[in-house]
Parts: structure tokens; C-alpha cells; sequence
């Protein structure tokens, strides 16, 4: 049991490094996430997630849309620099902007994915 655990938990992983992978590659070439290639490759890790079972409500690991975007805001800081900017009654950093609509991309397709292939 621990053995598909660990596998699962790193499917996962590799799963979020990749989205984190393509979001610094837009970042990079100023191209959205919406279009090919980042588009039709996001899509095929949510297939992979889909198929390993990481969508299903509480799932573990969770990759739902609120989950996948719960691991990049943490790993990406934009959970404290939304604290900080609140605290302070500052704006976010530019750079956390950036990531910030790149989060908001990958969830909002994430979101569409989802919403479809359960219907």
C-alpha cells in the first residue's frame, strides 16, 4: 500500500512540476497558456490526473482545479504576497501578478476540463 501511495504522490508531483514547467515557458516567451503547444499539453496532464484519479472528490493527492492551483500558490509564494499586499494595503509585486494570471489561466481551464468531461 505504501508503494502505490509513494507512486501516486509522485505521479502527482511530476504532474505539478510540469504545469509549473510550461507556466515559466509563457512567462518566458510571453505566450498565454490558452494556445498549442501549452494548451493541448496542459490538457494531457489533466487527462493523466483524470485517469490516475486525482479529480475525484477527496482525493489524495488532490488535483482538482482548487487543489492543482492550492500547490502552485504555495510553491509560487502568491498565498503570502497576497497576505503582505493586504497587510501593507499595497499592490502585489509585478512578478506575482504574472503568475497570478497564469494561476488563474491554468484554473479556469482546469475548471472547463473538468465541467466537461463529467458531462
Amino acid at each position: 500500500m505504501s508503494h502505490t501511495l509513494s507512486t501516486a504522490t509522485e505521479l502527482a508531483a511530476q504532474i505539478i512540476d510540469e504545469v509549473d514547467r510550461l507556466v515559466k515557458q509563457a512567462e518566458e516567451s510571453g505566450e498565454p497558456l490558452e494556445v498549442d503547444p501549452a494548451r493541448t499539453r496542459l490538457f494531457e496532464l489533466f487527462v493523466t490526473a483524470h485517469g490516475a484519479g486525482y479529480l475525484d472528490e477527496e482525493s489524495q493527492p488532490d488535483l482538482t482545479a482548487d487543489g492543482l492551483c492550492a500547490a502552485l500558490s504555495e510553491r509560487w509564494g502568491l498565498r503570502n504576497a497576497a497576505r503582505e499586499s493586504t497587510a501593507n494595503q499595497s499592490r502585489m509585486p509585478p512578478e506575482q501578478l504574472v503568475k497570478m494570471r497564469h494561476l488563474w489561466s491554468v484554473m479556469r481551464m482546469w475548471m472547463e476540463w473538468t465541467y466537461a468531461w463529467s458531462r
